[in-house]
């Protein structure tokens, strides 16, 4: 059934929300224009006749999606309808940049869309945005996952309702570009690309833009390139909350390293010469520039808003009064390119397509089954990971046997050994971070890496973990591998919608067009001792635990993290996979198992251990210990001591935590049909709570237990022992838990 069937000039399509408080924008463009006498000419330089036109065409385009959208969501046939109306000025910023400058777009930036894609061949930005709005399976960015503005043939990447959340990928990105040409990675993009980055008023205010824009003119005092144009589209309010009108060009006019442009984005040749202005800056000296474009927001914030609850007469009809597209018609008017009748034929054309198509998506499949909706969620390879991790290793000479060779080491030493086999062989390795660089991380990880890789390849940070993160994202598109570092588990909180929001969504939401291999090693867990407290014995992995498609590896011993950094990385840069590596502070040099035995150190291996696989200690009928890290040790002593009074058990560590091991954990739990799942995370929310969800759901009808960290923050000092799991905690619940 059709949807729109209105007449020819599309006025009973354009209805949309209109009898419940929202302007009709399609019947005041219509009177405005009708109503527009030819002026005089205008005195500025002259856009061509044909370009400006062309201009129009897309911003008329994008108003037409937006009545689309909300009329299709009125209908209940769409589902999205944040809408465009009143920055068409962006088909502006999209024409003073090339198709192959990365843009990362503002839900408002529709007008940007559509110009760009009308510079792709075989592009229809018309089709494609309206697959978006139903959630069509056949809608070429997402595959109907989300309505975004993004197409890889244009060099747009997908961004979701973000709050300036993609800000530090975009500098990332910018830091990226250039890094890649100079150290022969293949990048997508072209050495003199640009990058463009739009947001609005409200956003940046939040700490993601703040803090991005801190990180690009920091990189950039330094003399690091830095050619990005971030672009506020400002129209004065945020949903409901406004923004002082002088609020932006105050808190970034004067900031110095930073050029600050401004624009009137309801005049066309305004923000086309400024757009301009930005770029050629941004390209020739690869320096940030902030352009300021005011817009105006057109018929509230998204379908359901109904911006005259909270906004008067007054101000609503002096925002429709600087409509762009009227703007637009009036510079065109005045300028003798064209005329009303002209305007309104070019207008109503594109009514009628948008309501072609709309009439045909409709009627396109959406997605109908779990698999399909995750199928770019977290692709998995495991084969070509395998070969990955094997090829070319430099610490035996029979790599593919993946043997463990060499002097045997701590599991810091491991991870440093590592790092620098990884960077030696994939010129598509960085390794940064706050410290990692000179001091050679807060626990001597990363010690002697950049006085053998130098400060290209690995590098600090400025303390801001968002930026940190963004870097990682930025380089993971730009044809790096990162692996970056976060000093302390705690600290992760501060950038977590990084990596929830933001790496862990971008195969989702391009359907696997575009991806962030990335392995983030976290410093975490408690036991440090004589140091630290909450921040930095953090017991908690439940934020990280729960992003789907993020895989969470904690090894305990040097030879396992030695082989499960090595796959992470295999498994970046096969599947694009976000990886996150939690190394046990308290055992990063540990060197015993018990006092004396010396037990505990390793060789590096070269071993691919597959993700989700578990290691298993010992072949004990009795009971099955089921733990991970720091847990790990405790329980093989605990073990011991369970010997000496008769019972034999075995000792399974997860090692990976997002996906667990559910296979091997349902062995060895069938094999003693008692299993004690050894904690040091939390009681609530915890690891043992998926551990016992596992084996329930496999059918396991054995004896189950735990015993866990309680639940509370880390304190300082000896106080830490009261709340933290213990061998006697352990071996207490086992000895409860046999006959």
């Amino acid at each position: 059934m059709a949807i729109g069937v209105g007449s020819a000039a599309g006025e009973e399509w354009a209805m949309g929300e209109v009898g419940r408080g929202s302007v009709d924008l399609d019947a005041a463009f219509r009177t405005a224009v009708v109503g527009l006498a030819a002026g005089a000419v205008d005195g500025r330089a002259g856009i061509d006749a044909a370009f400006g036109l062309e201009l129009f065409e897309s911003q008329v385009a994008s108003r037409h999606l937006d009545l689309a959208a909300r009329r299709l969501g009125a209908a209940r046939r769409g589902f999205y309808s944040i809408g465009s109306s009143g920055h068409e000025g962006n088909a502006a910023v999209a024409a003073a940049l090339r198709v192959d400058d990365p843009a990362l777009l503002h839900y408002r930036s529709g007008a940007f869309f559509v110009q760009r894609c009308k510079r792709v061949p075989a592009l229809d930005p018309i089709r494609d945005v309206l697959l978006g709005v139903v959630a069509a399976a056949s809608d070429p960015i997402s595959g109907g996952r989300h309505k975004v503005f993004g197409s890889a043939a244009a060099s747009i990447i997908p961004q979701t309702s973000t709050i300036a959340s993609h800000l530090p990928r975009a500098v990332g990105l910018a830091f990226a570009i250039e890094r890649a040409a100079r150290q022969g990675i293949s990048c997508p993009w072209p050495r003199d690309a640009v990058v463009v980055c739009s947001f609005g008023d409200a956003s940046a205010n939040h700490s993601t833009a703040t803090g991005a824009i801190n990180a690009a003119v920091h990189a950039s005092h330094q003399g690091v390139p830095m050619p990005i144009v971030f672009v506020c589209e400002d129209n004065g309010i945020g949903i409901s909350v406004p923004t002082p009108a002088d609020w932006i060009e105050r808190a970034y006019g004067p900031r110095p390293g930073l050029t600050y442009l401004a624009a009137d984005g309801c005049d066309l040749p305004d923000v086309l010469g400024a757009a301009e202005d930005a770029v050629y800056l941004a390209r020739t000296w690869r320096v940030p520039v902030f352009l300021h474009m005011r817009t105006v927001r057109l018929g509230g914030h998204a379908g359901s808003d109904v911006e005259a609850g909270y906004r008067g007469p007054a101000d609503i009809a002096a925002d429709l009064a600087r409509d762009p597209l009227l703007g637009t018609a009036r510079y065109l008017l005045a300028t003798g390119v064209t005329d009303t009748s002209d305007l309104l034929a070019r207008y109503d054309r594109i009514a009628d397509r948008v309501r072609e198509v709309s009439d045909e998506v409709v009627r396109e499949a959406r997605l109908d089954s779990a698999s399909a909706v995750i199928a770019p969620l977290a692709p998995s390879h495991p084969s070509t990971v395998r070969a990955d991790v094997l090829r070319s290793a430099t610490t035996t000479d029979s790599p593919s046997k993946g043997l463990s060779v060499g002097p045997r080491m701590t599991l810091a030493q491991a991870i440093n050994h590592t790092l620098d086999e990884l960077l030696t062989r994939d010129p598509d390795v960085l390794v940064f971070g706050e410290d990692v660089g000179r001091k050679g991380g807060v626990y001597g990880v990363t010690k002697g890496l950049r006085k053998r890789f130098g400060a290209r390849r690995v590098f600090d940070t400025l303390l801001d973990e968002q930026a940190v993160l963004g870097t990682a994202l930025g380089t993971a598109l730009a044809g790096f591998v990162p692996i970056p570092e976060i000093q302390y588990l705690a600290y992760v909180h501060n950038a977590a919608d990084q990596i929830r929001g933001e790496a862990a969504t971008l195969q989702f939401f391009s359907a696997g067009q575009y991806r962030n291999p990335m392995v983030v090693r976290v410093a975490g867990l408690a036991y440090q001792k004589g140091f630290g407290g909450h921040f930095h014995n953090d017991n908690s992995l439940a934020a990280l635990r729960d992003i789907p498609g993020v895989v969470v590896a904690v090894p305990a011993r040097a030879d396992d993290a030695a082989a499960l950094l090595r796959t992470c990385v295999s498994a970046a840069r096969v599947d694009g996979r976000v990886c996150v590596f939690v190394e046990p502070i308290a055992l990063y040099h540990t060197r015993d198992l018990h006092p004396g035995d010396d037990g505990w150190l390793a060789s590096p291996a070269t071993e691919h251990v597959p993700i989700g696989s578990a290691r298993v200690y010992g072949d004990g009928t009795d009971l099955t210990i089921v733990t991970f890290g720091n847990g790990v040790p405790m329980s093989l002593r605990v073990a011991d001591r369970l010997a000496d009074r008769g019972v034999h058990a075995r000792v399974l560590d997860l090692r990976w935590l997002n996906p667990l091991p559910g296979a091997d954990l349902l062995e060895q739990a069938v094999a003693t049909g008692r299993v004690l799942v050894a904690d040091e995370t939390r009681h609530s929310g915890g690891v043992s709570e998926s551990v016992f969800a596992v084996l329930l759901d496999a059918g396991y009808r054995g004896a189950l237990a735990r015993v866990t960290s309680i639940d509370s923050f880390v304190p300082l000092g000896p106080a830490a022992d009261t709340v933290l799991l213990s061998e006697t905690d352990i071996e207490k619940a086992a000895l409860a838990l046999l006959p």
